[in-house]
């Protein structure tokens, strides 16, 4: 017997909303960071500090300083969204119209600009493979990671379609202490704390 797909449709649905439903429970009570991917549920363990707090605080307060004033590079709450997608993410920064922050819930993920990450410490997969896959599935044009690990980072643009989906089609890398070009905006990576055990 095959299942229709209204059927697998309403499935993926209940699915994403009963893990939606857990994320929501738990944010409070655990430590570190909740999302939803294609492959189910990624905690991050440890809560974000130092250096990784230093460098979203940087990076964003370098994007405002360049950026039109209409444009924010938030680095707070809500999570962008999609839930057809079954995705739910929290960038360390978010590139968006001041206008498209103003909603209840969640980000449309179409009207994000960038997303930046920096690497976690505890889980660097999330950031190098599964948000790469998943803010090309959401159409997030640019998204940008930092590594304190490494001193070192890309930018991921242009997004094609593939025989697995869509697809970042241009990876520019760079190392800490040069400028680097997001979308329209050029910062600088200068002083971008390291970990300390890098």
């Amino acid at each position: 017997m095959s299942i229709a797909p209204d059927d697998a449709q309403r499935e993926t649905h209940y699915l994403y909303r009963t893990m939606r439903d857990f994320v929501s429970s738990m944010d409070d009570t655990l430590p570190g960071k909740f999302e939803i991917t294609k492959e189910g549920i990624v905690h991050d363990m440890m809560s974000p500090g130092g250096p990784h707090e230093v460098t979203a605080a940087r990076v964003s307060r370098r994007l405002e300083r360049v950026m039109p004033d209409e444009l924010l590079a938030h680095t707070g709450t809500p999570d962008v969204e999609h839930e057809p997608e079954g995705i739910m993410r929290h960038p360390d920064v978010t590139v968006i119209p001041w206008a498209d922050l103003d909603v209840e819930g969640s980000i449309d993920p179409r009207s994000v600009i960038a997303a930046v990450e920096v690497v976690s410490r505890s889980n660097p997969d999330n950031d190098w493979v599964g948000k790469t896959r998943d803010y090309a599935l959401l159409g997030i044009p640019i998204y940008v990671i930092f590594d304190p690990r490494t001193g070192s980072g890309a930018v991921l643009s242009d997004i094609h379609g593939t025989p697995s989906g869509p697809r970042y089609a241009t990876r520019k890398e760079f190392v800490y202490g040069e400028d680097v070009t997001i979308g329209e905006w050029t910062i600088p990576t200068t002083d971008l704390p390291r970990y300390a055990d890098a």
